[in-house]
């Protein structure tokens, strides 16, 4: 025994809204007709699948509305995801020339760095030689005053 229920059609710009099919989701349809083909076969009619069980109590152009209403819901959030793929497109092409940029600075800091160690190298160097040097006078002056004395 079948209840029929009143279900409140409310029509906005001849778009028919089933108060009964706020939690009706996409996935949750796929995923009920993919369990249905591995329990052994699909309905002859899929109007349960794709419309909720109200579906049965409405007439064909209300369902009509319905589907159509879906898939411009449907249509809109691919819209959306498409807006949003090419928004993480521009963001990620952004960030690689952020990081090429950032590539060639380092390089050029490498090439910096290195030079510096060379120069420090080099400096150094010179600076051993002129303490040795100025030494080498000191003993010399020092050698100097005793031979003054």
């Amino acid at each position: 025994s079948s209840k029929i229920r009143n279900v409140e059609v409310q029509s906005a710009d001849d778009v028919a809204v089933l108060e009964d099919c706020t939690d009706f989701s996409l996935a949750k349809t796929i995923s009920k007709t993919e369990e249905k083909l591995e329990r052994g076969g699909l309905p002859d009619c899929l109007d349960d699948d794709i419309i909720p069980s109200v579906g049965n109590e409405i007439g064909a152009e209300a369902q009509i509305r319905f589907l159509k209403a879906k898939f411009r819901v449907m249509q809109e959030e691919l819209d959306n995801v498409v807006c949003e793929c090419r928004k993480k497109d521009d963001e990620n092409q952004h960030l690689k020339s952020q990081l090429k940029g950032t590539e060639e600075e380092n390089t050029r800091l490498q090439r910096t760095i290195s030079m510096q160690r060379s120069q420090t190298e080099k400096y150094k160097m010179l600076s051993q030689e002129a303490n040795k040097k100025s030494e080498g006078l000191q003993q010399e002056v020092i050698a100097l005053e005793k031979v003054l004395q």
